[in-house]
């Protein structure tokens, strides 16, 4: 079992402190959770709302930051949040459930079952998504990655600040169903799942 060294720090919120695990906790993008029917696609994140207190949870780069209760003292929850997260990170768990973590191969029975005899469209679209959308969204602290297509239909995962504003989807939509469409012309139409 190795010791391991969380570093804590103050935020401008006093209700919020950053925890730092000395190692990457988000690869790509950041996520956010404001309630434990959010956390639910974390493991961690769930833990976290679990001691009672815990009021907000967030992902970064290299953090976890955790927002208590108004009420609640730092003193009391800062020994319970420091060993729920040192014991994830210790145990090396993975960050999201398999269904939510966006990086992972959907079931067939969801429909995003990818046709082999469309492997060269799917290479095309993957392609377009790793180099002209990606970085374009990484600049807003979020992520698309793609999660299949059929018959015309791609079918794409918001992540980190691209999930939760809707007008950001729209636009992001629309831009990335033009683009797609221009380079790919099997492709009809885009869809967030």
């Amino acid at each position: 079992m190795h010791a391991m060294l969380i570093e804590t720090e103050s935020t401008p919120n006093p209700a919020t402190l950053k925890f730092l695990p000395g190692r990457a906790v988000m690869e790509t993008g950041t996520r956010d959770f404001a309630s434990p029917e959010e956390a639910e696609a974390s493991p961690l994140a769930s833990a976290l709302f679990s001691l009672g207190d815990v009021t907000g949870v967030f992902f970064g780069r290299d953090f976890v930051s955790v927002t208590i209760a108004p009420g609640a003292e730092w003193s009391d929850a800062k020994p319970d949040v420091l060993g729920i997260v040192m014991d994830h990170f210790l145990a090396d768990v993975p960050l999201f459930n398999a269904a939510s973590a966006g990086f992972s191969v959907p079931a067939e029975d969801e429909g995003f079952a990818d046709d082999p005899a469309d492997a060269d469209i799917i290479e095309q679209i993957k392609e377009l998504i790793e180099t002209r959308v990606r970085p374009a969204v990484a600049n807003d602290g979020g992520d698309i990655v793609y999660r299949g297509f059929d018959k015309g239909n791609v079918y794409l995962k918001m992540q980190g600040a691209c999930a939760g504003c809707p007008s950001s989807t729209a636009t992001l939509k629309n831009g990335i169903e033009s683009l797609l469409k221009h380079y790919v012309p099997e492709v009809t139409a885009v869809h967030a799942v």
